[in-house]
Parts: structure tokens; sequence; C-alpha cells
């Protein structure tokens, strides 16, 4: 398995909204991903190739000693093959060499596949944040791990 993973610049906007597309209800725009990739500061985002190909990726937000996930997402065709375990923890190795103690994400109450993937790594439930998401008003599980 050809597996690479490395930080995205903004030439990878494009592969990073295809997956964005193919993965959530509510994806981001090219706009907003340029702009997290141009503009914000404190945005890190990683992206996973299998064979050459852009498959998933991830981003995360650094501010000071926290880490916040803000997406994660594997294509669906590429799923179940532990691409998305390898990105996380490469994330999460990123986040700590950047100085984070802890990370954070929400889940879908209902993402069953990914809440038990944040669980093998440590992750733990810290709370819920109610009708989080707009598409359906689902609630999200907020999840932390010290890093």
């Amino acid at each position: 398995m050809d597996v690479h993973i490395r930080l995205a610049s903004v030439e990878d906007v494009k592969a990073l909204h295809e997956i964005e597309l193919h993965s959530f209800t509510l994806p981001w725009s090219e706009e907003a991903l340029h702009n997290e990739l141009s503009k914000n500061r404190f945005a890190h985002y990683t992206i996973i190739e299998y064979e050459g190909e852009i498959v998933g990726y991830c981003g995360v937000w650094i501010i000071v000693d926290e880490a916040h996930i803000t997406n994660i997402a594997i294509l669906p065709e590429y799923r179940g093959k532990g691409l998305g375990e390898k990105l996380l923890r490469a994330v999460m190795q990123l986040a700590r060499q950047s100085g984070a103690l802890t990370m954070t994400l929400e889940v879908r109450l209902s993402n069953e596949p990914a809440r038990f993937l944040y669980e093998k790594l440590g992750f733990e439930p810290g709370g819920v944040r109610k009708n989080y998401y707009a598409d359906n008003q689902e609630d999200a599980l907020v999840m932390w791990v010290k890093l």
C-alpha cells in the first residue's frame, strides 16, 4: 500500500473540495478551503495520498496549547482501509509538535465508525452540542484527548 501524508497547499484546494462534496451534506466551499489554507494562521491541513491520489484530508486549528479538528474525511471508496486512522495519528503528532496539549472535535452522534476511530485513539466524550448540524439539527458529541 503506497501511502503518503503531507501538508496541504492552496494547489490542493480543488481536490479537498472534491472530498468535501463526497463526504458531507453541507460541504465547505472552495473559497472557504482556500481561505483556510492562505489566510488562517491557526489552520493546518494535512492530506493523505493513496497510490498517488489525494483520497483524504484533515484540518486542525492549533491555538496556543489546544488543537481543534475542523474536518476529517476520506473518499467513500477508500474508507475501511485504515487511512483515516493513519491521517488522524499524523495530525495528532503535528499538534503535539506544535505545542498542543489537548485536541477536540465534534462528531455526529449517528456517525458510529468515526466515533469508534476517535475512541480507539483515546478521545473521550466531553459533552453534547444540541442541534449542532444545520442540515438536520442532529446533536454533536464533543470529544477530547490529551496529547
